[in-house]
């Protein structure tokens, strides 16, 4: 094993969660309800969450900085964005 592909196995958590576990509550939270819903906005996951939308934009944007969401424009409003969990 070269010490390139020592370096990214270390670097791949076990499992997807595993990489969520170590995130605030609210990342958590936010990828339980991306778990049982397959896309929303951000206005939508506030309202589904509770959380303050500045609150769930942070969530967001450590759940990508882990690589465990995806987020594209949406078809209906191009303003906004859709968020999809890529945990299976």
């Amino acid at each position: 094993m070269s010490t390139t592909e020592a370096v990214s196995a270390e670097a791949q958590p076990k499992s997807d969660w595993e990489a969520v576990r170590d995130l605030p509550p609210s990342a958590k939270l936010v990828a339980k309800v991306l778990e049982y819903n397959d896309q929303l906005t951000q206005s939508q996951l506030a309202e589904e969450t509770l959380l303050p939308g500045r609150t769930v934009r942070y969530a967001l944007n450590r759940l990508e900085e882990v690589g465990v969401v995806d987020a594209r424009f949406s078809f209906t409003d191009a303003r906004k964005r859709v968020y999809t969990l890529q945990i299976e």
